[in-house]
């Protein structure tokens, strides 16, 4: 079984079904059978003391990913942490709903939480294109990499 939480502390406005629908896409397109993944929405504050303490990323940022267990475990679980305020600022800059840039960190940090990394190019290419097919399943126009 799936169980995909969210959680909100900022009471920011979000479309809960869509993000669990989303994260439930990828994890059910990769091969996940059971998991306990939590989608966790924080502000800039919350999400630049995470990125400092476990990456020395002295900076907010989109997305990040914490595994509890390995890719392939019998029961995935972890989190994926998204900095909204960092979401609705690109948005902007990219000139589409904060919600879709929302979805696309979803299925950003899902794909982490399955293995896939962008640590290098070739990787970062290989995630963009896992992002654009589970965009295109979800019936999103393409932000992928923009």
């Amino acid at each position: 079984m799936l169980r995909i939480s969210v959680a909100n502390p900022y009471e920011y406005p979000l479309e809960f079904q869509k993000l669990k629908d989303a994260a439930r896409a990828v994890l059910e397109g990769e091969g996940v059978k059971a998991c306990k993944v939590t989608l966790a929405f924080v502000n800039n504050a919350h999400i630049h003391r995470l990125n400092n303490q476990f990456l020395k990323h002295d900076e907010p940022t989109d997305v990040l990913t914490f595994p509890y267990t390995d890719p392939g475990a019998k029961t995935l679980e972890g989190e994926v942490v998204i900095g909204y305020e960092v979401a609705t600022e690109y948005a902007a800059d990219r000139q589409h709903d904060v919600g879709l840039e929302l979805l696309l960190y979803v299925v950003h940090g899902c794909l982490h939480l399955c293995g896939f990394t962008d640590t290098d190019d070739a990787a970062a290419r290989a995630m963009r294109a896992k992002e654009r097919e589970y965009l295109t399943k979800l019936g999103l126009p393409d932000i992928a990499g923009k």
